[in-house]
């Protein structure tokens, strides 16, 4: 029984603190502000719904995906760097706050931002994607993979409950407000890229130029 409770601890910690619902809060509010807040909750519940069926997807058969097409966590982490930064830029120069939708259009703007860059890589990034798979792999009971399954869908649920707050935050700031955040978290967010860039980038460089 305490085997099951240190290691459920482990798995909601990793997970909480790689997914960091709060670090996504801003970049939702941003990328939703001109919706209303029905669209928002849908948006914010489809999202997170993405995000934790890839996130049991890969936990299952991440490591069989990987080998297969030959990819690796750190080219993830390239990947998701370069979609951070150019997020971010849009972000810092506020194009998203500009962006008007048509009311016809509104279903397919939900869908598109919903996968991504929220879902995936925001939420299931390169982090919380290969920490699914390293847990599975060290899951060797029922009961374990039982509570990582677990862990995983209550997440999606402290996800979705958190951008669903989101709502009152950007009624409270008002459109100046917003672009101000906007700008700041985009700075952040293009940092934030960066790290995730180089961090990918160096062990890639370190296995061509065979450097330990």
């Amino acid at each position: 029984m305490a085997d099951y409770l240190t290691f459920g601890i482990l798995v909601f910690t990793s997970f909480f603190t790689l997914i960091n619902p709060l670090g996504v809060m801003p970049i939702f509010m941003t990328m939703t502000s001109n919706l209303t807040e029905k669209e928002r909750a849908k948006t914010a519940r489809k999202a997170s719904i993405v995000a934790f069926l890839s996130l049991i997807a890969f936990a299952f058969s991440g490591q069989l995906l990987f080998k297969f097409f030959g990819i690796s966590v750190d080219s993830l982490k390239v990947a998701g760097g370069i979609i951070f930064f150019f997020i971010g830029q849009d972000m810092l120069n506020a194009r998203l706050g500009r962006m008007r939708i048509a009311d016809e259009k509104v279903d397919e703007y939900v869908s598109d931002i919903s996968v991504t860059p929220l879902a995936i890589p925001m939420i299931c990034g390169p982090g919380a994607i290969a920490n699914s798979i390293i847990l599975m792999e060290d899951s060797n009971t029922i009961g374990l993979k039982t509570i990582l399954i677990t862990v995983i869908v209550v997440m999606g649920f402290i996800t979705y409950f958190t951008l669903l707050a989101s709502s009152r935050i950007i009624n409270f700031l008002g459109e100046t407000g917003n672009k101000v955040l906007m700008r700041i978290m985009g700075l952040i967010v293009m940092v934030i890229a960066v790290e995730f860039f180089f961090s990918g980038l160096t062990p890639i460089l370190r296995k061509i130029l065979m450097i330990s």
